[in-house]
């Protein structure tokens, strides 16, 4: 569709659907101009209708379902108002409502080895439109109920990180990370029938410790050579609510801080966290360190509880969310994508052994 037919297409959803005190299009009382980032309602005013929050989330719901599946409006938290490069004071003002073309698709990948020793460095694709770029990466926040697709969505990531990154996985239940660790030749830590929960807190921590040392000796080649350049260095910890709970008062503080001075030192350093957890509550992850992750994802079941961690200004009316195992939000927050929350729909992977 060209612009001049996606316009009056929207004015005509808006006109039939809006309903503010019988003013439309028709009446002059506004109108819609398209261009490539997205669309500007324009209101003439004044108006008998209230330009505000309210008006603007009822815009959003009108044109997001009439544009799917060619467009997808990005979520906004408020009303997102721009000036318009114009003398009429009646119309110096517009509701300005990005998007991003087409929906979110999945990535299917016959074999997932393969396929991450050809990606281009630094780069983890997510979805067809979507690809993570990891040297803006502070960190990843990966929450989702049992059952969702998270360990599997997981061992994706570290497929892919393999090739770009060192790895220490930490794996308090003894799973999946552990074995994908084993048959991969990466340093694993987890829990024995030997040791104490304690023990084995106390191990880990002793890793965050060495990950802070390594930090510190890059920043110091950082002050003499700012142009300096590390391999990535990741930590990734499975279950974070398994591994601080259940343990003493001083051993859980000091993995706090850890994982606090690490994800606010981290990322011109190149080392990171990949944090996973059913959700990441004050009890899960220190409020500051997860202000600092940057790649936050929430998979499974999508609602106003689920998302309150992760997510706590989201409204999730109107948001177009897939349904089906492997899918959710995902929000990545850096100068080369919009800050908005979008749909997500994690890679389906074979490996070799089973493509054969």
């Amino acid at each position: 569709m060209i612009r001049s037919e996606i316009e009056n297409y929207l004015l005509q959803a808006l006109n039939m659907a809006l309903q503010i005190n019988g003013e439309t299009s028709y009446t002059n009382s506004f109108g819609v101009k398209v261009v490539d980032e997205g669309f500007f309602f324009i209101p003439r005013l004044p108006a008998s209708y209230v330009v505000d929050d309210e008006l603007y989330q009822k815009i959003y719901l009108i044109c997001n379902a009439a544009l799917y599946p060619e467009y997808s409006l990005l979520k906004q938290t408020g009303a997102y108002f721009v000036p318009l490069d114009t003398e009429d004071i009646h119309v110096k003002r517009a509701l300005f409502f990005p998007w991003s073309k087409g929906i979110a698709k999945r990535l299917i990948i016959q074999d997932v080895e393969n396929f991450a020793s050809k990606l281009e460095v630094n780069k983890i694709p997510i979805m067809e439109n979507l690809t993570i770029n990891y040297d803006k990466t502070t960190g990843v926040l990966i929450a989702g109920n049992s059952g969702a697709g998270k360990s599997y969505f997981l061992t994706y990531l570290l497929t892919v990180l393999n090739k770009i990154s060192d790895l220490i996985i930490v794996d308090p239940k003894f799973d999946m990370p552990s074995r994908w660790g084993r048959d991969n030749d990466v340093e694993v830590i987890a829990p024995n029938e030997s040791r104490s929960k304690s023990d084995f807190v106390s191990s880990v921590n002793n890793a965050l410790g060495k990950c802070l040392e390594l930090i510190y000796k890059r920043q110091e080649i950082l002050y003499y050579n700012h142009n300096a350049n590390f391999k990535h260095y990741t930590i990734i910890i499975d279950e974070l609510l398994a591994l601080s709970e259940g343990v003493t008062k001083s051993i859980k503080e000091s993995l706090y801080s850890l994982l606090i001075q690490i994800s606010l030192l981290g990322r011109n350093t190149k080392v990171h966290l990949l944090l996973c957890s059913q959700r990441f509550d004050g009890n899960a992850i220190p409020i500051s360190c997860r202000e600092q992750m940057n790649v936050l994802v929430q998979v499974g079941n999508i609602n106003s509880k689920t998302t309150q961690f992760l997510f706590p200004d989201l409204d999730l009316k109107g948001i177009v969310i897939p349904q089906g195992k492997g899918t959710g939000l995902i929000q990545i927050i850096d100068s080369e994508h919009p800050f908005q929350v979008v749909p997500l729909l994690t890679p389906t992977y074979y490996t070799k052994e089973k493509t054969e």
